[in-house]
């Protein structure tokens, strides 16, 4: 039996959202979900799957072609089609532009529409199943969006499967509930799969739980590359995930490590990646945690200095730096690196004692 076919069909007039569902729901391999206006489209994006979205151009509040940028940015990848009653050219001129897949004036052919649904899919796939898997591990809801956030949207931009696994609920620092529900809404800002585990918050230890839990996450996905914290880190929780990954990990190709607020300056990174493109989308992850937006380092302004203050060692206007542990040829990125280059930082030991127990997360 064919893989069902996901499509969301944005139609504000009824009787043809009410004509495009029975056409599509005929076919049983096609899964049609109508709704009538840009911000319901969005809304059902960050909650179902979807394959394909339909859309008009003309809707109440944002139109079909400001809602394109929108589900890009959330879906990368998926295959849009926009249609018209209107015989406009500038229709069909921005529609391509905001890199809609195919345009069509109303009313479209039922025939040519399910090919072309089932043609634009399974090249998508395809592409999807080329691409690569990366997996970024942290300690506590928003550890993974403050470290490696831009990181991880140009990962979904160019493509690549993203899977983030939260070990604890973050129980210390809110609600253990509200904060499983941010991390899902950041992860929805990328079309990353989110793994929640609810190990206790400042008490995470790689003997009780931790190293299965990877493990068991690294055999289901089977990633490329895995970011997760430094053992150069205050939080003793931080250090924790460190070391299960590190044991976890051991047949997984490259492991990189990301900065967090509480690294210490024994922190090395000697790689660089170029977030100009990302930065924003970084941004939008992190302000789905507002209930952590009384910490300092969630400021936006901060954020952003700190993406351009790492910047300083490559040619780009914004770069995160990640620490190697682990490399390997097959997996790279565009990187600005150089031998040490930060060598001139380097201290003989990292000031802040690291036996301190936090409770901060």
């Amino acid at each position: 039996m064919a893989e069902t076919i996901h499509v969301l069909v944005v139609e504000d007039d009824p009787d043809v959202a009410d004509f495009t569902r029975r056409v599509l729901a005929r076919h049983d391999d096609i899964e049609p979900t109508v709704v009538d206006n840009g911000d319901a489209a969005l809304e059902v994006l960050e909650s179902a799957q979807v394959d394909l979205l339909f859309t008009d151009v003309e809707l109440p509040g944002m139109s079909g072609l400001t809602l394109i940028p929108e589900v890009r940015r959330r879906r990368p990848g998926m295959p849009v089609i926009v249609a018209t009653a209107h015989s406009v050219m500038d229709y069909a001129v921005e529609a391509l532009r905001q890199d809609a897949d195919e345009f069509y004036l109303k009313p479209v052919d039922s025939t040519l529409l399910v090919t072309r649904i089932r043609e634009l899919v399974a090249e998508a796939r395809r592409k999807a199943g080329s691409a690569a898997t990366v997996l970024a591990v942290g300690a506590h809801p928003d550890d993974v969006e403050i470290g490696v956030g831009g990181i991880l949207a140009r990962h979904a931009a160019n493509g690549d499967r993203v899977v983030i696994l939260t070990l604890s609920g973050g129980g210390v620092g809110g609600d253990t509930g509200h904060r499983a529900a941010e991390a899902a809404a950041a992860a929805a800002v990328i079309g990353a799969h989110l793994e929640l585990r609810d190990f206790p918050d400042t008490r995470l230890d790689p003997a009780a739980g931790l190293i299965t839990a990877i493990e068991e996450v690294i055999a289901e996905v089977r990633p490329a590359v895995i970011y997760t914290h430094t053992s150069h880190d205050r939080h003793q929780d931080h250090r924790a995930v460190h070391r299960a990954v590190e044991i976890a990990a051991r047949r997984v190709p490259a492991i990189e490590c990301f900065e967090s607020p509480s690294v210490g300056v024994q922190y090395q990174p000697n790689r660089f990646v170029p977030i100009d493109d990302h930065v924003d989308t970084k941004l939008r992850m992190i302000e789905a945690y507002a209930s952590q937006g009384h910490r300092n380092y969630m400021e936006p302004d901060l954020v952003r200095s700190t993406a351009r203050y790492w910047s300083r060692y490559g040619t780009t206007k914004y770069a995160e730096p990640l620490e190697t542990l682990r490399a390997s040829a097959a997996f790279a990125l565009d990187v600005d690196e150089s031998a040490d280059p930060m060598a001139h930082l380097r201290a003989p030991a990292d000031p802040a004692p690291q036996t301190a127990r936090s409770t901060e997360s």
